[in-house]
C-alpha cells in the first residue's frame, strides 16, 4: 500500500511546543515524510522569526519536512477564487456586524446556532458597505447542507465514516475582513493543492472537520482522511499553547536536552495506522 500524503502546518505566531513536536512527528510517521505549510495568513501575528525558529526546531527534532516548504500568504488569490465561487451561488453572505453587536447576538438565548444575515436590517447592510465597511463573509450553512446532501467523512482512528453535523457551528465565517479568508477556506484549498490524502493533526481540531468536509462538496475537492490524535498535556492536564514558553521545543534546546530527551516526553506515535485505507 502506498504511503498517504500527510502534512504539518504551524502558524508562525509562537515557538513551537512539544504538542506541535508530537504533531510534526505524527505527520511523519504515518506519511513518507511530510509536507511543511506555514500557516500565515494572519498577518496580524504572524513573524518572520518564527517561521525560521520552526525550521530550527523540526531540523533539531531530526523531523524533516518533504521539499520547499508552501506559505498560505502566497495562494491569497486561490482562496480569493473558492470564496467567488461560493459566491456566485449565493451560499455566502455578507456580515457587517461589530465585534460588539456579533457578541450581543451570540450572547442571546437561542436554540440553535444564529445566522447573522438577520441580525441588521437590509438598510443598515447597505448604509455600512456605502460607507467602506469591510464585511466578513459567512456561509450559508443550512442552504448548503440542502445543496449537497448527506456528508460523511472518514475517520481513520475510530475506524468509522462519521457523519457532517453542522449542528453547534452555525454559519461559519469562511473570510475575516482584515485578511480575506479563514482557516476553514484556506486549509481545504490547501490540502486539495497540496495532493493531501491523510491529514493528522490535534484532537482540538476534530470539530472543525465536519466544516472542512462540508467545504470540500461544496468546492468539489477530493476529501481527504484525518488521524486526530491526543493531545500533549501539561503536568495539571491543560493543553499546551505558544505561550507556555517553558513547554517550548527552543528552550529544551538552550537547556542542553537533546532531540532523544524531548522525544521521549511525547506519546509514542503510531508508527501505522489502526486502520488501513488505500491511498
Amino acid at each position: 500500500m502506498p504511503y498517504p500524503v500527510t502534512r504539518f502546518a504551524p502558524s508562525p505566531t509562537g515557538l513551537l511546543h512539544l504538542g506541535h513536536a508530537y504533531s510534526a512527528l505524527v505527520a511523519s510517521q504515518l506519511g513518507d515524510g511530510y509536507i511543511l505549510r506555514i500557516d500565515d495568513i494572519d498577518h496580524t501575528r504572524c513573524r518572520p522569526e518564527f517561521t525560521e525558529a520552526i525550521y530550527r526546531d523540526l531540523e533539531f527534532l531530526g523531523l524533516p519536512w518533504r521539499e520547499d516548504p508552501i506559505f498560505q500568504s502566497r495562494r491569497l488569490d486561490a482562496y480569493a477564487d473558492a470564496l467567488a465561487s461560493l459566491r456566485a451561488r449565493d451560499l455566502v453572505y455578507p456580515c457587517f456586524l461589530t465585534r460588539t453587536e456579533l457578541a450581543d447576538v451570540l450572547s442571546a438565548p437561542q436554540e440553535a446556532p444564529v445566522a447573522t444575515d438577520s441580525a441588521i436590517s437590509a438598510g443598515e447592510a447597505v448604509r455600512r458597505a456605502e460607507q467602506g465597511v469591510e464585511p466578513a463573509w459567512r456561509l450559508r450553512t443550512a442552504a448548503a447542507l440542502e445543496l449537497v446532501g448527506e456528508l460523511t467523512w472518514r475517520d481513520l482512528r475510530g475506524g468509522v465514516n462519521r457523519p457532517v453535523d453542522m449542528t453547534t457551528h452555525g454559519d461559519v465565517v469562511l473570510a475575516r475582513r482584515d485578511i480575506g479568508t479563514s482557516y476553514h477556506l484556506s486549509v481545504v484549498v490547501d490540502d486539495s493543492l497540496d495532493g493531501v490524502t491523510l491529514v493528522t493533526r490535534g484532537a482540538d481540531l476534530e470539530d472543525s472537520t465536519h466544516i472542512h468536509r462540508l467545504l470540500q462538496a461544496l468546492l468539489d475537492l477530493p476529501s481527504p482522511a484525518y488521524f486526530h490524535h491526543d493531545l500533549v498535556r501539561d503536568p495539571t492536564g491543560n493543553r499546551l499553547a505558544k505561550r507556555h514558553d517553558a513547554r517550548s521545543i527552543q528552550t529544551f534546546r538552550e537547556a542542553g536536552q537533546t532531540a532523544e530527551d524531548i522525544i521521549t516526553l511525547l506519546p509514542p506515535a503510531p508508527d501505522s495506522l489502526p486502520f488501513e485505507r488505500d491511498f
